[in-house]
């Protein structure tokens, strides 16, 4: 495995947080190459432009969560455990983020950029749905539900997280997703399991 320079994971890190906080058009070169304390020579040495710094971001980001999802599907945690690590994990690939980024990266702020992403979001959701499809097959899920509506109630419950109504009810977000883990994985009757085997 090629050994990566310090400086390239050094711009990467440096300009994820920029983007993820102020999105991409508001972000120059110049301030990333501040933030990563190199000179703009070095950025062009691994990247022809911010462009493709962001797709390269994003894909590493994509690749990363693909990696940690199949560990928890595969895992050996009970089924309520391992919807509650999905959905935290989705959730923490949320934090920070702005409304800057959404636009810019989702919403067309940049044509490029925001085809690529809508192209490895496809990728994303046939990932999820094949993978969902082999945890049916090998007994974990049952094998009449719809993988597509799952991975629909997860981009739904993003949206519950910023309503506060809802947020008025719980202590804390990881209360929420233990809910609707809980809420998914058992319905509204009681469990014969002990409370402790699920929480």
């Amino acid at each position: 495995m090629p050994v990566v320079s310090k400086k390239k994971l050094d711009i990467k890190a440096a300009a994820r947080d920029l983007f993820w906080r102020h999105g991409f058009r508001r972000v120059s070169i110049e301030e990333i190459c501040q933030r990563a304390k190199v000179s703009k020579m070095t950025f062009y040495k691994y990247f022809p432009n911010k462009q493709e710094l962001a797709k390269t971001i994003f894909n590493d980001n994509i690749e990363n969560g693909e990696k940690e999802f199949r560990n928890i599907l595969y895992s050996d945690d009970l089924p309520a455990i391992k919807i509650k690590k999905i959905l935290l994990l989705k959730l923490e690939g949320t934090n920070n983020i702005s409304q800057e980024f959404v636009k810019d990266f989702y919403k067309g702020g940049d044509p490029g950029l925001s085809g690529f992403v809508e192209q490895r979001t496809q990728q994303v959701w046939t990932f999820l749905k094949n993978d969902y499809k082999k945890a049916q097959e090998t007994g974990l899920f049952r094998k009449d539900f719809k993988p597509d509506m799952l991975i629909k109630l997860q981009i739904k419950l993003l949206e519950l997280m910023e309503d506060q109504s809802i947020i008025d009810l719980y202590d804390s977000q990881q209360d929420i997703i233990m809910e609707f883990a809980n809420l998914l994985v058992y319905g509204i009757i009681p469990r014969e399991k002990p409370e402790g085997s699920v929480n």
